[in-house]
């Protein structure tokens, strides 16, 4: 049978919305609070986005329009999966990766974005079974490849999935919370965590865009959540976006709109993850030109005096906040406990910024252990 999307029988879990099949993790109201095209892009990426479903086919095919991000000139990069989980067990994929897509190219430094579509594409999905027992489906987006939902066809009859019980937990971060350097949906670190606490993920990790803005408070205030997450940092000093002296008041403001929807929900607050590129000299960064695989920096030591921030700053002020607040149901996690200088010498970083998938299971796994000590408080 096949189903235009969207459809009631198919729960897309991690969007907030879906404009014409394109599933977006903010708001609508908040899109005209930004004009970063660069913040477009991201937000509209299906990072933890997934579809559920229950039926006893044995294959499903999605039609969908992709685009590809090509940071110019560069061409895009590979096919990113779809990752499948039948009852809650992965299955194991030969090809679910989407046939044809176009491409969103991205000028990084002036941080616009221009789309040139591509044919419709197609994805065939495996699911195993014999095709006598309906069984609960999750069909996991590729998360930096915006995609557009056109259809699904499955070789037996749909219906709603069963309903979640897990945990609502809500997370913002950066392009490592987004899942840059993941193998795939799935190995991306929140959701590597997810899947071991048993917690129900809302990803809210914006690629280069964790910079504390209000609508993204604004978003987790209104949103049910059980557990609350804000890793927090790296993207300031990317951006040289905020120095010293406004840094600890807009972090005291972002805590302060979510604990107006959410006074009691356990929240947490993690630092940046090890990254000595920027642990004691200030951004801005970008992509090297002398060699693009690899990130760079254009700040200098010397500028901290004047209040530019490093990581080892960020963290410093991030446990200052969290002490300062006295909040009971607050937490602060240091993340170089999560990736540190020791997993820089067996797992480092090849671009300079970025985790790659063996790091990424690092960190999940041991975030999880957070999550798990937390729900037993």
């Amino acid at each position: 049978m096949r189903i235009a999307l969207p459809d009631p029988r198919v729960d897309i879990r991690g969007a907030a919305w879906v404009e014409d099949g394109l599933p977006h993790r903010l708001p609508a109201w908040a899109r005209p609070q930004f004009s970063d095209e660069f913040m477009a892009m991201v937000e509209a990426q299906p990072s933890g986005v997934r579809l559920r479903l229950r039926t006893a086919a044995r294959s499903v095919r999605l039609d969908v329009e992709v685009l590809r991000v090509a940071v110019d000139p560069a061409p895009p990069g590979e096919p990113q999966p779809y990752d499948v989980v039948v009852d809650g067990e992965v299955v194991p994929q030969t090809a679910g990766t989407a046939s044809h897509a176009g491409v969103i190219a991205l000028e990084p430094l002036a941080r616009t974005t221009t789309e040139r579509p591509g044919p419709p594409g197609v994805v065939h999905l495996a699911l195993g079974g014999d095709g006598s027992v309906e069984r609960d489906i999750e069909v996991w987006l590729p998360p930096g490849e915006t995609t557009r939902l056109v259809a699904l066809t499955a070789d037996a009859p749909v219906s709603a999935p069963t309903p979640v019980v897990a945990p609502r937990w809500v997370h913002h971060g950066s392009s490592i919370s987004h899942g840059a350097g993941a193998a795939s949906a799935l190995g991306a670190w929140p959701m590597v965590a997810a899947r071991i606490a048993g917690l129900d993920l809302v990803n809210l990790g914006f690629s280069g865009n964790a910079v504390l803005d209000p609508f993204v408070a604004r978003a987790i205030r209104d949103q049910p959540a059980d557990l609350i997450t804000l890793k927090l940092g790296i993207n300031v000093v990317n951006h040289d976006a905020i120095h010293l002296r406004a840094f600890a008041p807009a972090v005291h403001g972002f805590l302060d709109t979510i604990r107006d929807g959410h006074p009691t929900t356990p929240l947490v607050v993690v630092s940046p993850l090890l990254c000595p590129l920027v642990e004691t000299t200030p951004g801005p960064t970008s992509l090297d030109p002398a060699d693009p695989s690899v990130f760079r920096t254009t700040g200098d030591w010397s500028e901290v005096a004047d209040g530019k921030l490093t990581l080892t700053a960020i963290r410093t002020a991030l446990h200052e906040i969290v002490d300062a607040r006295a909040d009971p149901a607050l937490t602060y996690v240091d993340g170089t406990s999560l990736y540190g200088w020791p997993d820089w010498d067996d797992l480092p970083m090849r671009d300079l910024m970025h985790p790659d998938a063996d790091a990424h299971r690092l960190i999940g796994k041991r975030f999880a252990a957070v999550l798990q000590t937390l729900q037993r408080t």
